[in-house]
């Protein structure tokens, strides 16, 4: 059974080739490691935190390699534990032979390869981060978009705990004047009305709207958003899957039904990373492939965060049925938007009127409208440009969900049409401590053991 405890040495960087590459090794007592790599006279001379050239040694002192060694003694280091780097040459073998000898190097002290998410894993256990931060290197790690970094980076640098820490002090404050009130009963509703204890309970039920406002765009900008173009064959699905992407993704032909399987293409609105599927046409079919990929389409139809339903601006009646084919299978919730396309033939000028777009993906004309349209039903404001949204997991909105029931519970504990009496203050002050749990589940001040072998799971190697 592995421990938390454990020294653990890892290859730090992508797996393939590159210039440079990394073994990182954390944990208690490093000496035999750095010996072994090193030789004793160099091992004596490395300073912490100062970059220091050598071979990097196999147990018969030959050099596997060379390179930048740097020490980071414990607690001043990513993990809280004494860290060892050694940055060589970025081949695949020659790294493997270097995490290999550190682990012989380091056999008598019980050195073992990290398990995916473990460094980061150390750096919580040993409060050099919350676990918010901590799932934010993963974020910072996996961003696809530019608007993502940014805000798993203000994360990472405490940004949203700092948020959800205030609350939770407020929240206690508030808390302790209840319970200090249950003490004296006889001074309980004068002692609330002058802590002004409704006041402060409206206060942080706005700042936590406002949170779980900035988390849900976060959502969005973390997962990007799921779009399925739906519609007939040929009414120019893959052509405003071409104009959105800015190339030629899928093939464009005049022959109806080209289009058997769906393709995925990422696309970049605003820093909202939209993935555009394009689909199979919908028609009746004989046809045992083309069946296939219209089953596929109506699949993609009802996991989608937002479906087109693509029309022909000729004849955009004629497509009647095939709408009612895809309300069918759209998810409850999910918008459905019907995309006029080819107004270049019709003559008809590109807008955008409720739910309905007008557009022509061959000129682009009205391809704005489509993006603002987008950007609108995702609940993301282009001005904001990501710089106040935090970049929140499903864990992160359920919590701050649940801590907004408790605080309307505690509200609705405090408009008792007969004032407080001594149930309702405790009902009043419970409520406050649950919402209270809630948030600090956030930050990891309240962790279960499995919650955190699921989050850092999910982490790479080495991180």
């Amino acid at each position: 059974m592995f421990s938390d405890r454990d020294p653990i040495a890892a290859i730090a960087t992508a797996p393939g080739r590159a210039g440079i590459g990394v073994v990182r090794v954390s944990g208690a007592a490093l000496g035999p490691v750095i010996e072994g790599l090193l030789g004793g006279e160099r091992a004596d001379s490395l300073r912490p935190r100062q970059a220091t050239f050598a071979p990097f040694l196999d147990a018969e002192g030959r050099a596997i390699d060379e390179g930048i060694v740097l020490l980071f003694p414990a607690p001043h280091s990513y993990t809280g534990e004494t860290v060892l780097e050694l940055q060589g040459h970025g081949g695949p073998t020659v790294l493997r032979m270097l995490l290999a000898r550190c682990l012989e190097a380091g056999a008598p002290i019980g050195l073992r390869v990290a398990a995916p998410g473990e460094f980061t894993r150390r750096a919580f256990l040993n409060e050099r981060l919350d676990l918010a931060q901590a799932e934010a290197v993963a974020d910072l790690i996996d961003a696809a978009t530019e608007a993502a970094a940014r805000s798993a980076n203000r994360s990472l640098a405490g940004e949203f705990s700092r948020r959800i820490q205030a609350l939770v002090e407020a929240l206690l404050e508030l808390r302790t004047l209840v319970e200090a009130t249950l003490d004296f009963p006889d001074e309980e509703i004068d002692f609330l009305q002058a802590a002004d204890a409704r006041g402060r309970l409206a206060t942080m039920r706005t700042q936590l709207d406002d949170v779980l406002a900035r988390a849900k765009q976060g959502a969005v900008l973390r997962h990007g958003l799921n779009v399925v173009l739906a519609g007939s064959p040929n009414v120019g699905k893959s052509s405003l899957l071409n104009a959105l992407a800015g190339e030629e993704v899928a093939i464009v032909t005049p022959v109806a039904g080209t289009t058997r399987d769906r393709i995925v293409q990422p696309v970049a609105v605003h820093g909202i990373l939209l993935n555009v599927i394009d689909t199979a046409g919908l028609r009746p079919t004989d046809d045992p492939v083309e069946r296939v990929g219209i089953e596929r389409t109506l699949a993609e139809v009802a996991r989608a965060d937002v479906v087109l339903h693509l029309v022909d601006a000729i004849a955009p009646a004629a497509d009647a049925e095939v709408l009612a084919q895809v309300s069918r299978h759209v998810g409850s919730g999910v918008p459905l938007l019907t995309v006029v396309n080819k107004v270049d033939l019709s003559g008809e000028p590109p807008r955008a009127e409720g739910d309905r777009i007008w557009l022509s993906a061959k000129t682009g004309a009205g391809l704005d409208g489509l993006r603002a349209a987008l950007l609108d039903v995702a609940g993301w404001s282009a001005s904001t440009s990501g710089e106040t949204v935090f970049l929140a997991r499903e864990r992160h909105l359920q919590a701050l969900a649940r801590a907004r029931e408790h605080l309307a519970g505690a509200a609705a504990c405090a408009d008792v049409e007969h004032g407080y009496g001594n149930a309702q203050l405790e009902l009043f002050a419970e409520e406050l401590r649950l919402a209270g749990q809630r948030l600090s589940e956030i930050t990891g001040e309240i962790t279960a053991d499995d919650l955190l072998g699921r989050i850092f799971s999910r982490f790479c190697i080495g991180k």
